[in-house]
Formats: C-alpha cells, structure tokens, sequence
C-alpha cells in the first residue's frame, strides 16, 4: 500500500466500514509511514471538532500554536 492509497482509505473510513483486509493493511501501513499517521491524527481530531461544533460545544482537541493563523495585529 503506498501513501495515496492509505489516505484515500483513511478517508473513505469516515463514511463507511472498510474491510477487514483493508482495514489490516491499512494499520500496518499506518505504524510504518509517520506522514499518513499524522494524516489519521488530523482527520481524527477534523471529524472530533466538527461533531462538537455540530453540537454547540467546545472540542477537546487542542491546536499547536504553531498551526494557528497569528492573530489580528500581530505580526508574522
């Protein structure tokens, strides 16, 4: 399995059960390649956020300073 295909599974598993196979080859790919385990976390924590905006409530996701747009006024 190469990086295209993990991502596109790790996505298509937000809307539908995978495989068992696919399921299988997608986490051995996953604990080898640290770019698509990265990938799982964002969309992990994207769908944790979006459920509880859809809520009204706050997520317990907390976004890396060093992810966030610099606030207004403050210089880049």
């Amino acid at each position: 399995m190469n990086c295209q295909q993990a991502t596109r599974l790790l996505s298509d598993a937000q809307e539908r059960k995978l495989s068992l196979k696919d399921r299988a080859v997608l986490k051995m790919h996953v604990m080898m390649c640290s770019g698509c385990r990265n990938f799982s976390q964002q969309m992990g924590d994207l769908r944790d956020i979006t459920r509880a905006y859809a809520k009204g409530t706050e997520a317990d996701t907390e976004i890396p300073s060093d992810s966030r747009p610099p606030d207004k006024g403050e210089e880049e």
